[in-house]
């Protein structure tokens, strides 16, 4: 599976916590229509909680979350992205992944900063995800797939060597 896989043209779209690199790759791509999320910030269209999304049932196409999962309630958040996603509508997510560990670790007596940044590698989050994260995407209803970023991937996109990016399909 490569990039061109996504579909972007004519869906309609909200990108939690949108990043200017993957703004403009989405709206080269002429999509029906294209909101950033923003929780905190004016910079935003619109502002949904991801864990609690005021759309409708089956509202849109796609769904960006990249570096979000990793700060909230990441069952909810999932459950909420599906139930507002139409038949065969995807969320596109990223995240800090530890492959070489089976399980997520969380903590959820790590509520300090200081805490956070030391079990979680940074001040606001609250897990690291293991190699099971996959079992968390799909048991909130999607099928997964994965692509890993290449070498024009790391150049043209910005990403890390290897870095994941989960798709998932309801």
């Amino acid at each position: 599976m490569t990039r061109d896989d996504i579909e972007i043209t004519g869906r309609e779209i909200v990108h939690f916590a949108g990043e200017y690199s993957v703004t403009h790759l989405i709206l080269s791509k002429q999509p029906k229509s294209y909101k950033i999320s923003e929780y905190e910030g004016d910079h935003g269209d619109v502002r949904l909680d991801i864990e609690n999304i005021d759309l409708p049932d089956s509202s849109l196409d796609l769904v960006i979350a990249n570096h979000i999962l990793e700060h909230i309630d990441d069952r909810k958040a999932l459950a909420e992205i599906h139930r507002v996603l139409r038949p065969g509508g995807e969320i596109i997510c990223m995240f800090p992944i530890i492959e070489g560990w089976s399980e997520t670790y969380e903590n959820p007596r790590v509520t300090d900063p200081v805490g956070r940044d030391t079990h979680f590698g940074q001040w606001d989050h609250v897990r690291y995800y293991g190699s099971d994260v996959r079992d968390r995407i799909r048991e909130a209803g999607f099928m997964l797939r994965e692509i890993t970023a290449g070498p024009e991937d790391v150049l043209q996109f910005r990403l890390s060597r290897g870095e994941k990016i989960f798709v998932g399909r309801k």
